[in-house]
């Protein structure tokens, strides 16, 4: 057995030359640009977005903001299914979308808080009450 002190310095070109840099190695600070969210922007799960129509005409974006703004040009989404769809974690998501944001690119729909969701139970005594009433 070889001590470390008999072994020589690995020199660069004698690096494995097969290593590829993929996206997947890619750490997820240098997407965000280092960003964290700010507090303005709480994205929940469920808050739907969708690109301008003038978005696409945006330049700068990292290529995993533009996937996001080609993902939601064609209707609304909510951040959980981008965050699906995009294989990125949520949190990366969420800063990714207020970026965009920030640069007018997403028209942003928070989700309707659930006392204003219409109750099931009224809904459904409601029509049972006009079927008996009525007839149906």
């Amino acid at each position: 057995m070889r001590d470390e002190a008999d072994q020589e310095p690995v020199t660069p070109d004698e690096v494995d030359l097969d290593l590829e840099l993929t996206g997947d190695l890619v750490p997820l600070f240098v997407i965000t640009k280092g960003r964290a969210l700010p507090p303005a922007h709480q994205f929940s799960h469920t808050t739907l977005v969708t690109a301008k129509k003038d978005a696409h005409a945006a330049r700068q974006l990292s290529p995993e903001a533009r996937s996001v703004l080609d993902l939601v040009a064609d209707g609304y989404l909510s951040v959980a299914e981008v965050a699906g769809y995009t294989h990125l974690p949520l949190g990366v998501v969420r800063i990714l979308l207020a970026q965009m944001e920030e640069s007018d690119l997403l028209v942003v729909r928070n989700p309707v808080p659930s006392a204003e969701r219409p109750d099931r139970e009224l809904l459904s005594a409601v029509l049972d009450g006009l079927k008996t009433r009525f007839g149906a």
